[in-house]
């Protein structure tokens, strides 16, 4: 037994000091019904060449080739190939965490490199180490908005990604914190900023604001940080589509920042694993989560990196920590850092443009309920056909035309969730506006 080093004689000497006599007395508090008393119905080993044939035939199967205009939190974007040959180097691929700044200083100063560029991305004055991804970033930025504030209550507009607020739901809940909802305007997609106002109280700790929102609409941040702002409360915006802030402008008077960077040469991978972020102003850096790493100088005077801040819990007392998250996402922020290095400030803004552009086109022509702008993502009503006969028709012609809304909106279940980036070509935009139009 290979991976079950324990002889016989462990075994029974471990049961006897159990006051057992056998495996069966080891488990017999469990129901009969739980126990699986024959071998498993897998088939037999293979060897190394048969299990490479075997993944080959199975890969043949899978939907490559296809185009996807899917969006809502995880985007198809081109992944530089720089971004895995850095990201595969023994050094980062197998390194720990990096405690011991003399055994690590690669993996600090990447880290660090990560928190400037983010800093420089949302215009905010530090940022976390990263997140494990968007949704447990956007949690933990309202807890952190709790601990400054002082207040339990959070303010979400219908419009977040539904799955960032069943995260956001039971983190509140666990906490002993509430979640409020304010409705989005029907005719514009966004927000209802008049909603927001009349739900604010004084025991508000933030309002969350998703900008592209979930619809893929753009919000009007500032004019929501000014009605938290009246009172008391802190304004945490928050991104899916890191892509999109290549283009607009860093989200004004916002306290904190949360999102995913997934866009960012991460693969979707079946939904993860991806890197979150959580950027904020310098005075709130005490109640940040996770961990911070910094530039200072070794004894002989050259350039050193080390972790300076760790307000966690397996560094300080845990009454003193911010939040129990036991890592950041070193190797996944990497392949990030490396993107936003390879592009640089004008290649993010012409890679956004593309997506703009695209999203643009391919809006041309069809119907779309939502009347506020939109960057690489929208909703569309099919005219012809119902949704699922769409999506059927679409995948027909090789296409996964977008994502159904009623999963998550029984009002909106006639319409679609599409979305456009720099890999669609124009043949492929054109074979979905002649199915939706």
């Amino acid at each position: 037994m290979r991976y079950l080093p324990n002889s016989d004689a462990d075994r029974q000497a471990m049961l006897a000091a159990c006051g057992l006599s056998s495996l069966e007395d080891l488990y017999r508090h469990v129901p009969q019904n739980a126990l699986i008393r024959e071998p498993l119905q897998i088939p037999p080993g293979m060897s190394e060449y048969e299990i490479a044939a075997y993944f080959r035939e199975k890969a043949g199967k899978m939907a490559h080739g296809y185009a996807s205009f899917l969006g809502a939190g995880v985007y198809a974007h081109y992944r530089p190939v720089l971004c895995d040959v850095i990201a595969q180097r023994g050094e980062f691929l197998t390194s720990y965490t990096p405690y011991q700044a003399e055994f690590a200083q690669g993996t600090l100063q990447s880290i660090f490199e990560f928190q400037s560029l983010i800093c420089q991305l949302t215009g905010m004055e530090v940022a976390n180490a990263s997140m494990y991804d968007g949704s447990t970033a956007v949690a933990e930025a309202a807890m952190m908005a709790s601990r400054i504030t002082g207040r339990s209550r959070f303010l979400a507009p219908s419009n977040l990604h539904p799955e960032y607020r069943q995260v956001l739901e039971t983190a509140a809940r666990n906490a002993r914190m509430t979640v409020a909802a304010f409705p989005y305007s029907p005719a514009t997609g966004q927000a209802d900023l008049n909603a927001l106002e009349q739900a604010l109280d004084d025991h508000t700790a933030c309002v969350i604001l998703q900008s592209p929102n979930f619809f893929g609409v753009l919000e009007d941040i500032q004019a929501a940080a000014g009605l938290a702002h009246r009172r008391g409360a802190l304004l945490v915006a928050a991104f899916t589509e890191a892509v999109s802030l290549g283009l607009l402008e860093p989200p004004r008077g916002a306290d904190i920042v949360a999102g995913e960077l997934q866009s960012f040469a991460i693969s979707p991978s079946y939904g993860g694993p991806f890197a979150g972020v959580i950027a904020t102003r310098e005075k709130f850096i005490r109640q940040i989560p996770g961990r911070l790493a910094g530039e200072t100088r070794d004894q002989d005077g050259n350039r050193a990196f080390c972790l300076t801040l760790a307000t966690r819990e397996q560094h300080i007392r845990r009454e003193k920590a911010t939040s129990n998250i036991c890592t950041n996402q070193a190797l996944i922020a990497l392949m990030a850092t490396v993107f936003m290095s390879l592009c640089g400030k004008q290649g993010l803004r012409e890679l956004a443009l593309q997506n703009l552009s695209k999203a643009h086109y391919l809006a041309g022509g069809l119907e779309r309920p939502f009347s506020g702008r939109f960057f690489n993502e929208f909703v569309v009503k099919p005219k012809r056909h119902s949704v699922e006969d769409a999506l059927r028709i679409l995948l027909e012609k090789k296409i996964l035309g977008g994502v159904a809304l009623k999963r998550f909106y029984p009002e909106l279940g006639d319409c679609l969730l599409l979305c456009a980036t720099e890999m669609n070509r124009r043949q492929d935009m054109d074979a979905v506006k002649e199915v939706l139009a």
